[in-house]
């Protein structure tokens, strides 16, 4: 009965999270085709109809495409679970290895293998149909193909070795596995922040150090006035793949570094990078990012706690398609993984909205921050410039925005700025 309510349950969730979606996706391209001829009375004497249309044309298309992948990966979903898709690979790989240790790393193996196979085309499509079509990929096919496998490479070098250690906890470490392994897991991602910088971008990117030495000064004379200590100012290649740019800081303690792309040092001028990287450093004077740290690792907590709980109940596993017993008396850990992976974003997705709405209020208090630093003009003359550089779309639809958005739209956000101004 509870195997049953369980799968109801989860059929349920999974149609609404469908409706929901289609139809804000729906008003969203709606919104911006009714808005696609004129440019907004506050951007029309700096930013080109053309370039408004290009913006909404591309946003139409996104939205288009993502709905596609939505509908496969639902189905992908259902394929993997209520039709069995999973408990036949299960079956399998359990005949090959036997019990143990190797049987679960296979099968976490096979399923990340099976779905990246399976996200290929329409990663493929993004970037070589969707990106190309709209001026922005830069990236060759060889680059594709040679970040695909090193991206493979890197996942299961770090992946592997972090899987086997929470498999170990889950069967060995009692019924409080799931706090030894939040604070594994903390502790690994405290580990990534550091090595990310030094160790893990430079496999995919060079950086160089920022070479302007006026542009460098001025930046200097920034970090000083905010009390802001970095390892370095870098530029990124980011024009060999995306003609997207953007600015960030990374790192963790001691180890963080400022990265610019160098679509954004061509197409800005010295004042508007110093604002848009006083943006950045606002999110952290302000402890945003101590913030989203903090609040990330609480809900890690509860939702391995959770898991803990759904560890043990063979509803979970049946009511998704699977009978986790392989052997008399024995469970299967990776099944369980699998399974929380997969249907947490069904039953978390209505949630979104809340993480959107702190995402921007600190947006909001980042800009104040810049504002209050360098000229607010300054800022807003840079984000107009990315909005047209990147194609974002300056007429979205509100309640879209409100659920999706992390940043503000353009018009309430450059509102505030120019109040921060006069």
């Amino acid at each position: 009965m509870y195997s049953l309510a369980f799968s109801i349950l989860f059929v349920s969730f999974i149609v609404l999270t469908l409706i929901v979606r289609f139809w804000l996706a729906s008003r969203h391209i709606r919104h911006v085709l009714t808005h696609r001829s004129a440019v907004p009375a506050e951007f029309a004497e700096k930013i080109p109809l053309a370039a408004h249309q290009k913006a909404a044309d591309y946003t139409v298309a996104r939205t288009k495409f993502g709905l596609l992948t939505l509908l496969v990966n639902t189905v992908v979903l259902v394929g993997f679970t209520l039709l069995g898709g999973l408990q036949w690979l299960s079956v399998e790989l359990f005949k090959l290895t036997g019990p143990g240790m190797v049987y679960q790393l296979a099968l976490l193996a096979a399923f990340a293998a099976v779905s990246g196979v399976i996200d290929l085309p329409f990663d493929y499509y993004k970037q070589f149909g969707l990106e190309q079509r709209f001026g922005f990929n830069k990236m060759s096919r060889g680059l594709f193909f040679a970040d695909m496998v090193k991206g493979m490479l890197l996942g299961a070098a770090i992946g592997l070795p972090l899987v086997w250690v929470m498999l170990t906890l889950m069967e060995k470490s009692g019924n409080l596995w799931w706090l030894y392994a939040w604070l594994v897991w903390s502790g690994f991602q405290l580990l990534m922040m550091v090595l990310f910088p030094t160790v893990i971008a430079p496999l995919f990117n060079k950086f160089t150090p920022l070479e302007d030495q006026s542009l460098k000064a001025r930046i200097e004379g920034l970090m000083s006035r905010v009390g802001f200590a970095s390892k370095g100012l870098f530029v990124m290649d980011g024009s060999k793949r995306s003609a997207h740019g953007n600015a960030y800081f990374s790192g963790f303690g001691a180890n963080k570094r400022i990265v610019f792309f160098d679509t954004l040092l061509s197409r800005l001028q010295p004042q508007e990078i110093e604002a848009v990287l006083a943006h950045e450093l606002g999110h952290f004077k302000l402890k945003h990012i101590i913030k989203r740290i903090t609040m990330m690792f609480a809900i890690s907590l509860a939702f391995l706690a959770l898991l803990g709980y759904l560890k043990n109940q063979l509803w979970f596993y049946t009511g998704l398609g699977v009978d986790p017993l392989l052997l008399p008396g024995q469970g299967n850990d990776a099944m369980v993984l699998l399974l929380f992976m997969l249907v947490l974003p069904v039953f978390t997705f209505l949630f979104g909205p809340l993480t959107s709405i702190s995402s921007r209020k600190h947006e909001f208090e980042a800009d104040a921050f810049a504002a209050k630093h360098t000229d607010a003009r300054d800022l807003v003359s840079a984000l107009v410039k990315m909005y047209e550089d990147n194609a974002s779309t300056l007429t979205p639809d509100p309640l879209h925005s409100a659920f999706y958005d992390s940043h503000p739209p353009a018009s309430v956000r450059i509102r505030h700025l120019h109040a921060a101004a006069a």
